[in-house]
């Protein structure tokens, strides 16, 4: 079981829950319960709006962390409410799917005959919907909303990828929870409005369904959509990295470019990252074997012949302007028989490593601990291709102390007890289905029990119910 931290500096009334291994379908979690208030209100805590329009010299930080803190802190305080709402929402706007009809939900909205009507199911149970719709079924078989793709699983059916259906619209709930970890993380390391993130981003290849619909990894759809290509100023997604060498499907150029740029504003770069542990170093290990023609380019202002994708080499050529002293600088470093602390000593102003380490990342840990000089390793938010669920409010805690914070506008979230055996986990949810007495032992977002290992249920927008 995940150790979780007794309390959290910030806000007095939240849900964790431990976090999953990236290739679980949500892992195994222990959820702790700290004070709930029963607060009543009559609408939906609002999301923090994001300005179209704002500007470098109108964008007010301060405010903009202001109104996200206290998001969080009334999405999570009013956490029953909250996700009654959602439910009803999605029932309400879901009422006439073939799914729920065929379930006897009959247009039903509430929570308790929602409950007792929906069964717990696995991929498999709705596995031949999913079909329908991968083959070109247009009816509203799992969502009103029409699916606009689908986001595929590291998770495997018999050797077959798992294909999860999405709407438009869950972009926007991902965007949300993205919006949601610099404020958080602001509290504990100030002025990283005032430097650039250096990211190392990639998008994976894509397919298409008999039907028509593109098949591919959640973040490959997240970087490839108008919410990242054309988001609005903010000095959070400020990278050295430009979206057209994250958007570069040749690993060898992506990567290269990336490296590229982020040694090129090395003085600006205030944290660095990439999304597992694994890929950062990666990221380190190409400087190591690369680091010579990196300094070429550096030196000469010019881009290596083997970066061909016009787009790439148009952008990374309005950053690259030859600078002797700093290729200097970087072959000096390069070139030092040992490599502990090269991130802290071409980059010298960073203040943490933004990657997850949890579940069988944390492997990578010691490596990072070297490469870094020890700077603090934060894992900053909870995510599946199914579902976005929370943030980590404690973000320079250990790793081995990582909890995440549901927000319960993401989904509705139930929780299924596990049980344990001599020690080993006999989970009642896998793989067959839930009787009537074993679906009674779900519990919801408040009702958990502190120390109590759960099986994460959820229900979302995009067409999942109880799943």
């Amino acid at each position: 079981m995940w150790t979780i931290p007794p309390s959290f500096p910030l806000y007095n009334s939240i849900l964790s829950s431990s976090p999953p291994t990236p290739h679980s379908r949500f892992s195994h979690i222990a959820i702790i319960l700290l004070s709930i208030k029963k607060r009543e209100r009559e609408a939906m805590p609002e999301a923090p709006k994001e300005s179209q329009k704002a500007t470098e010299h109108e964008y007010d930080v301060a405010e903009k962390n202001k109104k996200t803190l206290q998001f969080i802190e009334d999405v999570t305080t009013n956490a029953d409410q909250v996700q009654k709402r959602v439910l009803a929402e999605i029932l309400s706007r879901n009422a006439h799917v073939e799914y729920l009809k065929r379930n006897g939900l009959n247009g039903h909205t509430d929570r308790e005959t929602f409950k007792k009507i929906m069964p717990v199911v696995t991929y498999e149970d709705i596995q031949p919907d999913i079909t329908r719709v991968a083959n070109g079924d247009k009816s509203p078989i799992l969502c009103s909303q029409p699916i606009s793709e689908f986001l595929t699983s590291s998770g495997t059916s018999g050797g077959e990828r798992k294909l999860m259906p999405t709407i438009e619209e869950e972009l926007g709930r991902r965007s949300l929870l993205y919006s949601l970890l610099m404020p958080v993380i602001n509290q504990f390391v100030p002025g990283l409005d005032k430097g650039k993130g250096m990211y190392f981003l990639f998008i994976k290849s894509e397919a298409k369904t008999p039907g028509g619909l593109v098949a591919r990894p959640v973040l490959t759809s997240y970087y490839k959509s108008s919410h990242f290509k054309n988001r609005p100023y903010d000095p959070y997604t400020n990278y050295t990295s430009p979206n057209e060498t994250i958007l570069c499907l040749d690993s060898y150029q992506s990567m290269y470019s990336q490296m590229l740029c982020g040694l090129c504003q090395n003085k600006e770069v205030l944290r660095v990252g990439a999304v597992f542990a694994s890929g950062f170093i990666r990221a380190i290990r190409f400087l190591e074997k690369h680091w010579t023609l990196l300094c070429k380019d550096i030196r000469t202002g010019t881009l290596n012949t083997q970066i061909t994708d016009p787009s790439v080499r148009e952008a990374v050529m309005k950053l690259l302007q030859p600078d002797p002293e700093l290729a200097d600088f970087i072959e000096a470093e390069c070139s030092r028989e040992s490599w502990q602390g090269i991130i802290t000593r071409l980059w010298p102003n960073t203040k943490y490593v933004d990657v997850i380490v949890t579940g069988t990342m944390s492997q990578y840990i010691p490596t990072l601990d070297y490469y870094s000089n020890g700077l603090p390793l934060v894992c900053t938010m909870y995510a599946s291709s199914e579902c976005y669920f929370g943030v980590n409010l404690s973000p320079l805690c250990k790793p081995s102390e990582v909890s995440y914070t549901l927000v319960p506008t993401m989904a509705y979230f139930e929780f299924l007890p596990v049980h344990r055996n001599n020690g080993g986990i006999n989970s009642i949810s896998m793989p067959k289905s839930l009787n009537e007495k074993e679906q009674q032992e779900l519990v919801d977002l408040v009702d958990v029990k502190v120390g109590q290992e759960y099986e994460l249920v959820v229900t979302t927008y995009a067409g999942n119910s109880r799943f």
